[in-house]
């Protein structure tokens, strides 16, 4: 169990109340360090802690992680989440347009220029 600060571990044996530890344990949005303090133990497996120092993204992802369990999506804002996260990393379309219109325009130029040249050579004959 775990709030933003602090939590409850199952450990066996319970360490010294008042111990200083650091913590990590992962969440659904990323791992959570940060060091706590041991309080006095509920029972031989239980053992309550509060944070001393959570840093600010591990702070987030706590409060991310708390906020998912306690208020759950359901399938549509899922999907929404996904194509929101699928969208912010599509990259920009390039301008193929525009290439093929400049390639275009010089094979049209370059059939005219030859055009030009055998017109030119057959009026100086």
């Amino acid at each position: 169990m775990v709030s933003l600060t602090g939590g409850l571990l199952g450990l066996s044996p319970p360490l010294h109340q008042g111990s200083v530890v650091k913590l990590m344990f992962i969440t659904s949005n990323g791992p959570v360090t940060g060091s706590a303090e041991m309080l006095s133990p509920v029972t031989r497996s239980q053992q309550p802690f509060r944070f001393l120092t959570l840093q600010g993204e591990a702070q987030r992802r706590l409060q991310s992680a708390i906020q998912a369990s306690l208020y759950p999506r359901g399938p549509q804002e899922e999907w929404i989440e996904k194509y929101r996260a699928a969208i912010s990393q599509v990259e920009p379309p390039r301008r193929r347009f525009s290439r093929f219109m400049l390639g275009t325009l010089a094979l049209g130029l370059l059939g005219l220029a030859s055009t030009l040249y055998v017109l030119h050579t057959h009026l100086l004959k």
